[in-house]
């Protein structure tokens, strides 16, 4: 299946009666209106991860249950929405990927948002779905989620890119993550990351915020070093805004992606593991979402 896909072709998936449609906005947005059927997870977005083997164990299962509740059970053709791609901080992404690393790969997003489908003419209701609970097919795909170890270890690693893709002011150290300047114990970066921020990767030319052509995304990746051979370790705060570079960097070629789930967020709380603070090397490139920039030049 496609992983991004039109407002029209959703409608067409809904008559076949076979998909499941989740929203992750919060339940107060999707009170107010939702596209018809789709069952609320905000957890998907909210779950503050732990890369420790009984995170991951909790994390597994907490998530089967919820997809099996909203009515995952193996053939269905799951599409996730947010709001819009650029304010929900990739949360419609994270989804996408969790189901990937749960192993359910009948999964899409749609693209640009519920901001998509209302532009196009689309109704919404506010009746919520309540579908027959299923038993989710967990099929775990560890190879696709770094631990805090093992981003360390490829900090030594010659072929491995660490790629952050948070704010501009996270990777600076101005601020610790997008919930407030002190949130995290730490500020600051993982060492030898580039950064990449996630606006960045989208066409806001238009109404509604989506993915810039592959060919566009692959040319910043270019800038930073990276290549399709590259390994590729992304990282954000928790694991959202990281996934959507992950769906933007996997429709633009580049097959070598894994992402740091836990993110700074657990890397942070840890004051063995390293960090890079204040400004980073001049000669270090940083593309953020405005244009290209040489941070400290």
């Amino acid at each position: 299946m496609k992983t991004l896909i039109a407002p029209a072709e959703l409608s067409a998936m809904m008559d076949s009666g076979n998909t499941v449609i989740i929203d992750t906005r919060t339940p107060e947005e999707y009170a107010a209106g939702h596209i018809a059927g789709a069952v609320n997870v905000r957890e998907i977005f909210s779950y503050l991860a732990e890369s420790t083997p009984e995170g991951l164990s909790a994390m597994q299962s907490m998530f089967a249950g919820l997809l099996g509740k909203a009515g995952v059970g193996g053939d269905e053709q799951v599409v996730i929405y947010e709001d819009a791609m650029n304010n929900g901080y990739g949360q419609s992404c994270r989804g996408f990927f969790l189901l990937k690393y749960l192993g359910y790969d009948k999964v899409s997003i749609l693209h640009g948002g519920l901001k998509v489908w209302t532009d196009a003419g689309l109704p919404l209701t506010t009746e919520a779905s309540h579908p027959e609970a299923k038993t989710f097919p967990l099929a775990v795909r560890g190879e696709l989620m770094l631990t805090t170890p093992e981003m360390l270890a490829t900090l030594d690693d010659p072929n491995a890119v660490a790629l952050d893709v948070r704010d501009f002011v996270e990777w600076t150290g101005e601020s610790s993550s997008p919930y407030g300047v002190d949130f995290a114990p730490r500020k600051g970066r993982i060492p030898g990351a580039v950064l990449l921020e996630w606006y960045a990767l989208m066409d806001k030319t238009g109404d509604v915020p989506m993915f810039k052509p592959a060919a566009e995304i692959a040319r910043m990746a270019a800038e930073l070093g990276i290549t399709p051979e590259s390994e590729i370790n992304i990282y954000c705060f928790k694991g959202a805004r990281a996934s959507n570079a992950f769906v933007a960097l996997t429709e633009a070629g580049f097959p070598n992606l894994r992402i740091y789930f836990a993110s700074w967020n657990e890397w942070a709380r840890d004051p063995s593991l390293p960090i890079e603070t204040g400004l980073p090397d001049p000669k270090r490139p940083a593309i953020a979402f405005q244009a290209p920039v040489t941070v400290g030049a």
